[in-house]
């Protein structure tokens, strides 16, 4: 098996028409399951009969679901909602979202037989990435209630790689253990790789004269911004290899494969694979709800065939993709693509004076600049008008008098992406903008709070 690119090479490269059959079926039965046992999926699909699920159209039979349904039942019947088949007696693990919205974490519970499914997903991404059981792997996370690189620590045993449990560390003791442990494949956020890098650069350490070959990205749509995996794989001097997956599935949904041949910091084309042998991944207009076509930027909605004791249907998750075809990746494999992974979320564009913002669009550029160690995007109403503010955080290397061209320089590029647009740089002092282990959170917008603030000072007593 360790000489072939595929975990599962059969349906990895199965026929098109014969893997949509398989989903049909996979489909009919995981309606059927949640329709007996769930309470929620007993009320909204009364009147669907599983067995006249036949065809992709038929997808169309079935509701969508909304977070604000799944919170929605976790509040009237809590702690779980009315989502699970089971109870928390049934299950053996419970994970949640990572709360980073400011909202009440959504719960999920799984059993054992899930748990052993959702490491299997991983297995697709690490075995594609070229990960092996002589393999060393570091999974850089803090193992708490966030489901993060859990179903990744369980991958990697599943497959037979040595796994070492990198939680309640700090950077440094991390960078340590990487090098003591002898890693050769390590796993974080695109943020946190950058952060260990500058560690390991700040401690004298060379990563890229360590053993470590490959680094497993997740849970940012910076893993497939190109200028940000370049970034990290020369601080690395290894491959970076990007996923994606979410809490309410336990798991990741997609993966990018390795690239035989390709150099350190050169672009890979293709995107993220859909494991489409258990799951149905539709994109739709996030407006209209319908279905769109290839090349089209929408949002995804997720049907997983996995989890039995969370059962997922038509789940609107926000995030924006562009689906292309398999053949698009010239590897073989018959899963259908994201182009680019995780472009971002429905509600991460923000219109400032007529024109659209993007997080991932920023960072694309920002990356693109040496000498940034750091950096946050503010929306501000300020005068009367919007403006986007952009603090900077210089890298030590950056000479005294490289800030003014380096303003000017990014200004400019941030300028000509954007319609014009001017962004107001600051420069920010050392250590002064936040690191982040998990998700990152680079973009605040103020304006309305500011808004509202300023009605209530001009408004009598």
């Amino acid at each position: 098996m360790s000489d072939q690119p595929y975990w599962n090479p059969k349906t990895e490269t199965l026929p098109r028409d014969q893997l949509r059959l398989l989903q049909l079926a996979k489909l009919r039965h995981t309606v059927a399951w949640a329709k007996a046992r769930s309470p929620h999926y007993a009320r909204v699909l009364a009147d669907v009969d599983p067995d006249r699920l036949r065809s992709w159209d038929d997808l169309q039979r079935l509701p969508f679901l909304t977070r604000d349904e799944w919170m929605a039942g976790q509040d009237a019947h809590p702690p779980y909602g009315d989502l699970p088949v089971v109870g928390p007696e049934s299950a053996v693990r419970v994970h949640t979202t990572s709360g980073t919205s400011g909202r009440t974490p959504l719960r999920a519970l799984d059993s054992r037989k899930d748990w052993s499914w959702a490491a299997e997903m991983w297995c697709y991404a690490l075995w594609g990435a070229g990960v092996r059981p002589r393999d060393v792997g570091y999974v850089a996370f803090g193992y708490g209630s966030f489901i993060g690189f859990w179903g990744l620590h369980y991958g990697l045993e599943k497959l037979g790689a040595l796994t070492v449990p990198g939680g309640a560390q700090t950077t440094p003791n991390r960078v340590r253990q990487i090098v003591d442990f002898g890693a050769t494949v390590v796993a974080s956020t695109p943020t946190y790789a950058l952060r260990l890098a500058r560690e390991a650069q700040e401690m004298g350490v060379d990563l890229p004269g360590s053993p470590v070959h490959t680094l497993i990205l997740s849970g940012e749509p910076a893993g497939s911004i190109p200028e940000t995996k370049g970034l990290i794989e020369r601080a690395w001097g290894a491959r970076a290899i990007d996923t994606a997956g979410m809490t309410e599935v336990s798991t990741i949904v997609m993966f990018e494969p390795a690239m035989p041949g390709r150099e350190i910091g050169a672009v890979q084309p293709g995107g993220c694979h859909v494991i489409e042998d258990h799951f149905i991944e539709e994109v739709i207009d996030p407006t209209t709800g319908l279905e769109v076509g290839y090349g089209e930027r929408g949002e995804r909605v997720c049907t997983s065939f996995g989890r039995s004791t969370t059962p997922l249907l038509r789940y609107r998750t926000a995030d924006l993709v562009v689906k292309v075809p398999a053949a698009t990746a010239e590897n073989g494999r018959t899963f259908d693509l994201y182009e680019g992974g995780i472009i971002g979320r429905v509600d991460d564009m923000k219109l400032v004076r007529g024109t659209n913002v993007y997080p991932g669009a920023i960072e694309a550029i920002v990356r693109g600049f040496a000498g940034i160690e750091e950096f946050q995007v503010r929306l501000e109403h300020v005068d009367g008008r919007d403006e986007v503010i952009l603090l900077v955080e210089c890298a030590p290397t950056l000479p005294d008098d490289g800030w003014d061209v380096l303003a000017h320089d990014l200004g400019g590029a941030l300028a000509d992406a954007h319609e014009g647009l001017r962004f107001l740089l600051r420069r920010a002092a050392t250590d002064e903008l936040p690191r982040f282990e998990l998700k990152a959170k680079r973009l605040t917008d103020l304006r309305a709070d500011q808004q509202r603030a300023a009605r209530t000072v001009k408004e009598p007593a």
